[in-house]
């Protein structure tokens, strides 16, 4: 019979287990460890259609009714002192009955009372809703607590428009043209709508490394309204709404990723409620804006609106392309590849909006060699294959230019041919000398450089009739006046660009003479409350002393006098002294 000892080693099987099917839910305190690529190329991903906003409250037509059947006062009462607090993230405490538990404010409740309060405007009015009772003062409040301004982290001489940021934009269609303090000072004089609604100076839930001083659910809150009252579909909301593109696009940085998803879709539903007249004027600018936020979020929000754009409006961003193609391929030499990818994306759909059709089949070819420069000669053979039948009009000059401008600076002399070749039957389509006159300095001194430097003689006559064909093109006689002209311009564009410099310079210098007699101002306060301070603790010390001194004198006093303090012998105790005592005086 085998023994077992202290050395015996067991072998048990160990049966295999079967790994169960995850409904996607965690238990407290369990957190999900997913390793390998899916993990990483989901989070990547976008999460799909935002969800719908359901109205919790006016829901049936019955209860709608029955609102709209009260007065006019407790209309007003029940949007500000219930539902507004609830869409910002504040719940009362009896909300749902006293039988049942207080609950906390969620992303779902938010949204719903968001969609009361658009339900119920779209019965009401616009006016009253957002003016009246102070709505849209509250969520300016909300969403731009430092102004319309300080969006996207862009200062004084910083942004695209030098000088002042968003504050350009926004003297196209202002905030302050709303009168919305009027209408605030007009609902807080009525007893309506509290001075703030939310905490500002809280930090619970906040971006303060952004600036950020409100809560993200009251945050929150905001954009879900601003996305209900989009999708009410509603044009006479649209002057109240589109001009909040710029503090949504904003959100999208923010550190919630909450607050980031509810901006995102409040971006869409706005630039899909927008007018496609507006899109030259408001919301290309406020996209360019938001491509110079420190934010990579904000930028990847911004192209993908830029491509949304593209399909609502094609005929207004189609004659943008001039100002669209340069800022967005800017953005496709980003260090985050999500923002590259955005920028392809846009350059791509913005530039399918041009309507020439012999340019059509060559975009994606020329959108790849603007993001990949190795592809150019490719993108220009494509050209060559093309003939120039319709007019050549300045946004497809916008598409065509940057690649023909990078092929003459190329060293094999045969590319720069096909280039010269291009641009010469380009040149006899060009509609007008306007069209084309903002891309005449890319292109006039590189074909001059061509015509003057390369050996070979055919390729030099072929650039020189192509130079000749883009001088008249630009209204000029001969080449030396379209030189003239070109230098010109770049002379004047130089010194343009020199008093930008300048005035931001001088801005600058402002700012830190002002800063510099502001920090000698508060330097001064100190050294005089340094010095009051230091007067008084003298005063205290020699108050101290003299009392202390006058306390010695006191105790010596009373050390030379048989009486106490109290009056009474210090011998015998008593007031009048016996005849035994020492001290007795015999009186």
């Amino acid at each position: 019979m085998a023994s077992i000892g202290a050395n015996t080693t067991h072998k048990v099987a160990k049966k295999p287990t079967t790994q169960k099917k995850s409904n996607g839910i965690l238990k407290s305190g369990t957190s999900s460890k997913i390793k390998g690529s899916k993990a990483s190329s989901a989070a990547g991903k976008s999460r799909g259609s935002a969800p719908k906003l359901i109205p919790s409250e006016f829901n049936h037509a019955t209860s709608l009714n029955d609102f709209l059947s009260l007065p006019t006062n407790q209309q007003k009462d029940k949007i500000i002192n219930e539902l507004l607090p609830h869409m910002l993230g504040e719940r009362a405490t009896f909300h749902e009955g006293i039988s049942k538990p207080h609950t906390a404010s969620t992303t779902t409740s938010r949204g719903q009372a968001a969609a009361d309060i658009a339900i119920i405007m779209k019965n009401l009015s616009p006016i009253i809703v957002l003016k009246e009772y102070g709505i849209l003062t509250e969520i300016e409040k909300i969403l731009l607590p430092l102004g319309i301004g300080a969006v996207f982290g862009n200062g004084v001489g910083l942004g695209v428009h030098p000088g002042g940021g968003m504050r350009k934009i926004a003297s196209t269609a202002s905030l302050a043209s709303m009168d919305s303090d009027n209408a605030a000072a007009a609902a807080s004089s009525e007893g309506g709508i509290k001075s703030s609604t939310m905490s500002i100076a809280s930090s619970v839930g906040t971006d303060s490394k952004r600036g950020k001083t409100t809560p993200a659910n009251a945050r929150e809150g905001a954009l879900l309204f601003l996305r209900a009252c989009c999708e009410l579909g509603m044009k006479s909301i649209e002057p109240y709404v589109v001009p909040l593109l710029a503090a949504a696009l904003d959100e999208c940085g923010s550190s919630s990723s909450s607050v980031r998803e509810a901006a995102g879709d409040a971006c869409s539903a706005i630039v899909s409620l927008a007018n496609p007249l507006a899109v030259p004027m408001l919301i290309v600018p406020v996209l360019f804006e938001a491509l110079n936020s420190p934010e990579w979020r904000v930028k990847s929000i911004a192209l993908e609106r830029l491509v949304q754009v593209a399909s609502l409006a094609p005929s207004q961003t189609s004659s943008l392309l001039p100002q669209i193609i340069p800022t967005v391929t800017s953005q496709i030499w980003d260090t985050k590849p999500q923002v590259t990818k955005a920028a392809n994306a846009a350059l791509l759909a913005v530039c399918h909006t041009n309507d020439n059709p012999d340019v059509k089949p060559a975009i994606p070819a020329v959108v790849k060699a603007i993001s990949k420069p190795s592809d150019t000669y490719k993108a220009v053979e494509e050209l060559m294959a093309t003939t120039f039948v319709s007019t050549v009009d300045a946004s497809t000059l916008s598409i065509l230019c940057p690649i023909l401008s990078r092929g003459l600076k190329e060293k094999n002399a045969v590319r720069k041919r096909a280039c010269c070749v291009v641009i010469e039957n380009m040149s006899r389509l060009v509609d007008s000398p306007n069209a084309v006159a903002p891309f005449g300095p890319l292109l006039v001194p590189e074909l001059k450089k061509v015509v003057e430097n390369v050996q070979f003689e055919d390729i030099r006559d072929v650039a020189l009739s192509a130079l000749q064909a883009l001088t008249r093109a630009l209204g000029h006689s001969d080449i030396e006046s379209a030189m003239a002209a070109v230098m010109a311009a770049e002379a004047e564009r130089a010194a343009e660009e020199q008093r930008r410099i300048e005035e931001a310079l001088e801005d600058e210098r402002k700012r830190e003479e002002e800063s510099r007699k502001k920090e000698e101002e508060e330097r001064m306060v100190f050294r005089e409350a340094m010095e009051a301070q230091r007067l008084l603790d003298k005063m205290a010390l020699e108050e101290e002393a003299a009392a202390k001194e006058k306390a010695m004198l006191k105790k010596e006093q009373q050390k030379k006098s048989t009486k106490s303090a109290g009056g009474k012998c210090q011998g015998c105790g008593l007031k009048k002294c016996k005849k035994t005592c020492l001290f007795y005086s015999g009186k």
